[in-house]
């Protein structure tokens, strides 16, 4: 069957039997590891400003999605940030009861174009809600590895 081609019934699907040998490595790539010594270091957060399309990169990147422009300048972002979407997880990974509710929010950070999908904490879930304040609460220094986990979480302010 060709790429072309479409399945239409069940038995003109292929299996692979036993295990498949694939491989991989993932790398935050060169804006990814600015952005993550930069929140290990200082407690910072870092994006990239497009001067074309006039958009903040958070995460960054190293090119403009709309206009293709290769991204240079890098721009402190500020931690706090507005709820955009929100889900109340009850069960981890494996269908195991939490002992308690976790809340994971995609937070749109202050004067910039995107975000980050990360707990929210110090709050009850019954209390969030779109649009809330937040502000991005770090590790102590000495336990930052340099990755998202970093950030404990995003708490309430004002």
């Amino acid at each position: 069957m060709s790429l072309m081609e479409r399945v239409t019934h069940t038995p003109q699907t292929k299996a692979w039997y036993g295990e498949v040998p694939i491989q991989n490595r993932y790398t935050a790539g060169i804006a990814g590891e600015r952005f993550f010594r930069e929140i290990k270091d200082s407690g910072r957060f870092w994006g990239v400003h497009c001067p074309h399309c006039d958009l903040i990169y958070v995460p960054p990147r190293l090119y403009c999605e709309r206009c293709f422009a290769h991204l240079e300048e890098w721009v402190e972002v500020p931690i706090t940030g507005r709820v955009h979407t929100f889900t109340v997880v009850h069960v981890d990974l494996d269908g195991n009861p939490l002992p308690e509710p976790r809340i994971i929010a995609f937070i749109q950070l202050d004067g910039t174009d995107g975000g980050l999908v990360h707990d929210l904490g110090e709050v009850d879930p019954e209390d969030v809600c779109i649009g809330m304040c937040v502000e991005a609460v770090f590790k102590d220094p000495a336990e930052r590895r340099g990755s998202i986990t970093d950030i404990r979480y995003f708490r309430p302010v004002g």
